[in-house]
């Protein structure tokens, strides 16, 4: 087993300039559309740009996180939902994820955390509205919702507890800006939180009926980031992860089969570690985390430890931001920092 080059010291301490220069080069590559794109053909995934949004937030480049709201405004559905990728402003895939549209409400928050700008929380709020009722009004009795509407608008039948979490996250992060621009929140919002939040706590035969997901280290991690486990829950689910995907010295596998460790869901860990009061093991993993990049600390997708190269060797945007956020969550940063952590309901 191979291992990417130590770049810091076990004691090594971070500063946020260090992760202001990784915002700074999302900030580089976005477009005149606001568009930033996450992979290597210049495509990117509404998700991920959101990510990447909050990234912007984080640099306090006011302009430039505008920009990538207005995009999310310019490209928004009639339905509230966005396709699942686009090349600038044109869609090249068709179907519409359902945890995608309503982490604009996240990255709204994390706006409003940094910047206290309630005059754009009231601008977005159509958007964000139209996109959290998209996945809610999806959602089936027993809690779950379908995790795309396919080209044809049929909806896919099946249920990713990933994204459910992720849009958990979105509909508490939503009624929190509802409170806070005195908007009235829909009814069935919080309805739909307690129903969605007690399908994760209870995911047996609700989730991945139709791939086995467990596979993925995501599963994992995720529903700690949803904010609906209990603490003897979130300690199960971490030491599944240390069992299974964690590689000591490089950082958390994607797939529990393959020897690629990835920077993003190695960040997204140690936001589930930050949750769970593990703040030691969260700046031991950082640290490995920062190995997977470039002479500008860059961070590159992943690392392939059998053959000992990084791979790919794309730097996603999105992927900037993950280690951005991870970091943050750890060193309050920002006053965004808790953005992940805390329960805002």
């Amino acid at each position: 087993m191979h291992k990417p080059q130590i770049k810091f010291a076990k004691d090594f301490i971070f500063e946020k300039n260090f992760f202001l220069k990784l915002a700074k080069s999302i900030k580089n590559i976005q477009l005149e559309s606001g568009a930033i794109p996450s992979n290597k053909d210049s495509s990117h995934d509404p998700w991920d740009h959101i990510e990447a949004i909050m990234g912007l937030n984080f640099l306090e480049d006011k302009e430039s996180a505008d920009l990538g709201f207005q995009w999310l405004k310019n490209n928004q559905n009639s339905d509230g939902s966005w396709y699942s990728k686009y090349l600038d402003n044109k869609p090249i895939e068709l179907n519409k994820p359902t945890h995608f549209g309503p982490y604009i409400s996240v990255a709204a928050l994390h706006h409003f955390k940094i910047f206290s700008d309630k005059e754009k929380l009231n601008e977005l709020w159509e958007t964000i509205y139209s996109a959290v009722d998209f996945s809610v009004n999806l959602q089936n009795s027993n809690g779950t919702i379908p995790w795309s509407i396919d080209r044809d608008d049929q909806i896919e039948n099946d249920f990713l507890l990933t994204g459910s979490s992720s849009i958990l996250k979105s509909i508490e992060c939503a009624i929190k800006i509802s409170r806070i621009i005195e908007k009235k929140e829909k009814k069935n919002w919080l309805k739909a939180y307690k129903s969605l939040a007690q399908a994760i706590q209870n995911p047996h035969g609700l989730f991945d009926k139709n791939q086995d997901r467990s596979r993925f280290s995501m599963d994992w991690y995720y529903p700690i980031i949803s904010g609906a486990l209990s603490p003897e829950e979130k300690d199960f689910y971490i030491k599944k992860i240390f069992k299974d995907f964690y590689i000591e010295g490089i950082g958390v596998k994607c797939v529990i089969e393959e020897p690629w460790v990835t920077v993003a869901e190695t960040s997204e860990f140690i936001i589930s570690l930050v949750i769970s009061n593990k703040i030691e093991d969260a700046k031991k993993i950082l640290l490995e985390a920062v190995n997977i990049s470039d002479s500008d600390y860059i961070p590159y997708m992943g690392w392939q430890y059998k053959e000992n190269i990084f791979w790919p060797e794309e730097k996603p945007s999105w992927t900037s931001a993950a280690l951005i956020l991870a970091a943050d969550s750890i060193y309050g940063f920002s006053d965004g920092s808790d953005i992940l952590i805390k329960n805002h309901l």
